[in-house]
């Protein structure tokens, strides 16, 4: 009986939006389990012995169905439900409010809670465990949900669409590439355009430097477009690179639609942003987070996004009240949320230029926009005082005190600080739910706003609050643009798609939901939706730490219970009121876990950061010559080895040596070894702070010609001695206090005669790139023990 209700009315809403699309306008143009690529037609000309006696005929190429839209999707980094104006928050978000104008607005979209499982269920249609992204893939483990390789029988809707006659192109963040799959050596097939994408430009990782993005094209890395102008960040270099794409795409072929992806990787850490922008929020954030949650949720009353009877949660525990901080730390808090702020207005802006350029161009009419704000939560990262270097803070290589940090204001958003605020901004800006990024058990982790505009086809504004997911996006695209769900693609059978489309809300407001079932999971924390009741654990470990401060077996969490319909923000916990329904959704949550590949369960966090396992037991590394620019996944490990030694063969030229050998990381954390007044040096800057960097620096210059030089380090509790040979005579020996075992920025590389990206440090001048010649370097390295894998 209840598939049958479920058939009627999916049956109901196929009917709808079939009105709603227009006569002649089917849904699926296509057949249903077409075969991608179709089978070659038969050459339909004729040969004979003279090319005058015969007659020729093209292939046929492959065309988008009549009248089928561009697509047009956004999805934004690390932005809570309550953060955009068009949300009630408190960032003005002028180019996001004219979409959800000319179109509608969905307060009941899900995302997974974390990167790159939304954005590999976006892309192809399916549960994140299913198709290997159960985390992020800094944190893959060698299980079938988390081994973070999207299957070839998951096709991605960039595949299907661009097999169907669409120009397809991805700009921005693309962090579903196994790291073992970083480097030039690839293979590159779940690259973008290994999954479908002609075009791509942006960055493979999870986060980059705005100021130093780590840039691809294809699958090559390339410079920055310019430098040292004041808005020269990634979000500029992405909106012109794809405004540029269009208007090639539209010169080329103006009646082939396309489908573009667009992900800049705006608010993940770090947080920067032109100076301007940042200064346009000065003073308004002085009020707190406190207060700007309450304000928030009444903004969110008031424009009727919210039901009026929210009922809202109290700070978790262990998160400060506003008012308990000192002035100067409210000073810091506050400059924070001043970045934060201008970075999504300036992302806002940057956005804007894309939309305007389509509107001038006349495509905005048939152009399905879909902007999902968000891939997951607003982030509590930053831990509670916030952080000038996220990564260096969330794995314990620095400690900054309050003193530091206001010495910094200057410098915050700038290029001289990989910033991430305080999580109390965090939980205001995930107004009105209880919980951040990380958390899939609660909505604050996995609820985002949507928007959709497709102004040529979808007549009613409003708002929509049907249930959905991130994986109903590529069959609701598919049904848009006719085009039927593939049974195989390039000769793999596919599996089934899980997300539903929901082209049938387009016309109804008051449509019932068509998917009735979702599992959530990150981290062990878990969750079950089914017909508006969610049951999920209460969290055991707060996301700003990296452990649990009292640890319980990850199977013996406490579970919670909330009737959604009437309870909004997910506020009031009806486990002990209602545990046979509660002990049905355990049971539902189960099953949908072993159907998922979602077992085995781990909460573990930073014991699984960035293991290549292909590299395991590796411990010799050679590189033949300089302007090498490797995966730090790919490279050795410094700050995780040992002991290491680095053999360098090169020829010193008769003006003197300059610049870098060799470096690994940046300003944020890294390793540099280079030449300091022509003697050998080197320096480990755990973080950007001058008082915390280690040099060792020789005594004398080296001479002109060939020379072997020899970086030598030994480990001895959380530091070590490193000590500088020149040909076999050791020149320079010192202390190196402390190790940072992490690099800093997950996209800045190892580099050989060169350090690109953010410099290590400034002590180069301009004198950056090696003048000599680099025959080869060896570096040799000792594996962990137990004590170093435990820092």
């Amino acid at each position: 009986m209840m598939n049958r209700q479920r058939r009627g009315r999916r049956l109901a809403g196929l009917l709808a939006a079939t009105a709603m699309l227009g006569p002649g306008a089917a849904l699926a143009r296509t057949a249903p389990g077409t075969t991608l690529p179709r089978p070659a037609e038969p050459f339909r000309g004729s040969i004979e012995r003279s090319a005058r006696q015969s007659t020729p005929a093209y292939p046929a190429q492959q065309t988008a169905p009549a009248g089928a839209p561009n697509i047009l999707i956004f999805m934004t980094d690390d932005i809570g439900f309550g953060v955009a104006g068009a949300f009630g928050g408190p960032i003005p978000t002028p180019n996001l409010d004219r979409l959800a104008k000319r179109g509608l607005t969905y307060n009941r979209f899900h995302t997974t809670a974390l990167c790159s499982p939304t954005r590999a269920a976006l892309l192809t249609g399916r549960n994140h465990h299913a198709v290997g992204m159960g985390v992020v893939t800094d944190m893959t483990t060698g299980y079938p949900g988390y081994d973070s390789s999207i299957p070839k029988s998951a096709a991605t809707m960039a595949e299907v669409l661009r097999q169907n006659g669409y120009s397809t192109a991805m700009f921005g963040k693309h962090h579903n590439v196994p790291i073992w799959e970083s480097s030039p050596a690839g293979p590159f097939d779940h690259w973008p355009t290994g999954l479908g994408f002609d075009y791509f430009y942006g960055f493979i990782g999870g986060e980059t430097n705005q100021w130093h993005p780590a840039l691809v094209r294809g699958t090559n890395h390339v410079e920055a477009p310019d430098s040292g102008r004041p808005d020269s960040v990634l979000d500029r270099f992405l909106a012109d690179d794809a405004i540029h794409w269009i208007h090639e795409q539209k010169a080329s072929a103006p009646d082939k639609p396309f489908f573009i992806y667009y992900a800049p990787g705006t608010a993940h850490a770090p947080h920067q942003a032109p100076k301007e922008w940042i200064a346009r929020f000065k003073g308004q954030f002085d009020a707190g987070w406190d207060v700007m949650r309450a304000q928030t949720v009444a903004h969110q009353k008031a424009q009727g996004l919210i039901p009026a009877d929210t009922a809202t949660t109290p700070r978790p525990d262990g998160l400060p009240a506003w008012d308990s901080l000192s002035a100067q730390q409210k000073a810091v808090a506050a400059r924070m949320m001043e970045v934060f702020a201008g970075m999504i207005a300036y992302q806002d802006a940057q956005i804007g230029r894309v939309l305007d350029e389509i509107d001038r161009m006349g495509q905005s009419p048939n152009t399905l926009t879909l902007f999902i704000e968000g891939d997951n939560g607003t982030s509590p990262e930053g831990t509670i005082r916030g952080t000038t270097n996220w990564t260096a803070a969330m794995t314990r290589s620095i400690q900054e005190d309050d003193a530091w940090l206001k010495t910094q204001l200057d410098e915050l958003g700038g290029e001289k600080t990989y910033e991430h605020f305080p999580t109390g901004w965090a939980w205001a800006l995930n107004a009105p739910f209880p919980w951040f990024k990380q958390v899939a058990s609660h909505l604050g982790g996995t609820r985002n706003p949507m928007v959709v505009s497709w102004p040529a086809k979808i007549a009613q504004r409003g708002l929509r609050s049907q249930f959905l997911h991130v994986t109903d996006v590529m069959p609701t695209v598919l049904e848009a643009a006719g085009v039927a769900l593939p049974s195989s693609v390039n000769g793999v059978k596919q599996q089934k798609v899980d997300g539903i489309s929901f082209a049938y809300s387009f016309a109804d407001a008051k449509a019932p939901s068509a998917k009735r079932t979702q599992y959530f999971e990150m981290f062990g924390n878990r969750a079950i939706y089914h017909d508006g009741w969610l049951a999920g654990t209460t969290p055991n470990r707060v996301p700003w730490k990296s452990a649990a401060d009292h640890p319980v077996d990850i199977t013996d969490w406490n579970w919670e219970l909330y009737d959604l319909d009437h309870d909004f923000a997910q506020a009031n916990n009806l486990a002990a009121s209602r545990p046979e329904k509660l002990r049905a959704l355990q049971k539902l949550w189960d099953r949908e876990a072993w159907a998922n590949h979602v077992y085995p369960l781990d909460d573990s966090t930073l014991a699984r950061v960035r293991i290549n396992p292909y590299q395991k037991g590796r411990d010799h590394y050679s590189y033949w010559g300089p302007d090498l620019h490797i995966a730090q996944e790919s490279s050795p490990q410094l700050g995780r080895a040992a002991t290491f030694s680095i053999t360098m063969d090169v020829t010193i030229p008769q003006q003197g040596p300059k610049g870098v050998l060799l470096a690994s990381g940046g300003r944020f954390g890294g390793w540099s070894f280079y030449f300091d007044k022509g003697r050998p040096a080197m320096v480990h800057a755990p973080s950007q702070r001058a008082d915390g960097q280690f040099r060792v620096v020789a005594a004398t210059p080296v001479n002109p010609g060939p020379v072997r030089l020899t970086y030598s380090f030994a480990r001895s509790g959380k530091g070590g001695t490193m000590t500088i040979s020149v040909d076999g005579k050791e020149v320079g020996r010192g202390p190196i206090g402390t190790i940072a075992p992490f690099i800093a920025e997950v996209t800045e590389t190892f580099d050989t005669g060169d350090d690109s990206g953010s410099r290590v440090i400034d002590d180069y001048a301009d004198a950056v790139r090696f003048n000599g010649t680099i025959g080869k370097i060896d570096i040799d390295l000792k594996p962990m023990n137990a004590a170093i894998k435990g820092q």
